[in-house]
């Protein structure tokens, strides 16, 4: 906060505060500068991305007493790092889940990303998988749009992805959205997901 209270007695705020240690100029920018601004590990929880980023990017670029700022880059300590587990399968375990080795493994997001029927969408998969892609993917603006509900797009999906599989040989998968309005609805879908034979969700936050 910018004001001083009270409450700040039950603390050591001196030993929690931002530090900026260095200071240079922006080459080519006379009125621009670089900040650099260390902060203590014991402001964050460990593992958490989120807050960290809650706490420098969020409440920072929130203040209207500084404008025109700019996050440049950010510097993880290796003791923070090590508190972050990381996703549970890596790149080796998703390979050996494909049967696809030595080459990159090739996928795209859906586009036009609205508009299109479930059925017309379905067909886009499809095409997509049975040209060579590995995975497809629901762009983060598809939910469950008068024009194309979230029902329908699995359906089409799950048959799209089963067909191209059947005609290549290969193991393919399409990324559902399943981001909704409620934590159940969410559950929701992803158990349809689920009863489909889909073994890939996403959630948009």
């Amino acid at each position: 906060t910018w004001t001083t209270v009270w409450t700040e007695l039950l603390t050591d705020l001196d030993f929690y505060k931002g530090r900026c240690y260095r200071i240079e100029d922006v080459p080519g920018d006379k009125e621009s500068f670089y900040a650099f601004i260390a902060y203590p590990l014991d402001l964050f929880e460990e593992g958490s991305i989120t807050n960290v980023l809650t706490s420098l990017v969020g409440n920072v670029f929130g203040f209207k007493a500084l404008r025109h700022l700019r996050l440049e880059d950010i510097r993880f300590p290796i003791a923070f790092i090590k508190t972050c587990m990381g996703p549970p399968n890596g790149i080796v375990v998703e390979r050996d889940r494909m049967n696809k080795y030595g080459r990159p493994l090739l996928g795209c997001t859906i586009k036009p990303k609205l508009g299109l029927s479930g059925k017309s969408y379905g067909r886009v998969v499809y095409e997509c998988l049975r040209g060579g892609l590995d995975f497809t993917k629901d762009d983060e603006n598809i939910n469950s749009q008068p024009f194309q509900r979230w029902q329908n797009r699995f359906e089409f999906v799950a048959e799209a992805v089963r067909s191209a599989q059947e005609e290549t040989g290969e193991k393919k998968g399409h990324y559902l959205n399943c981001t909704a309005n409620t934590p159940e609805e969410m559950y929701e879908r992803a158990e349809f997901a689920k009863e489909l034979g889909q073994p890939i969700i996403m959630h948009d936050y």
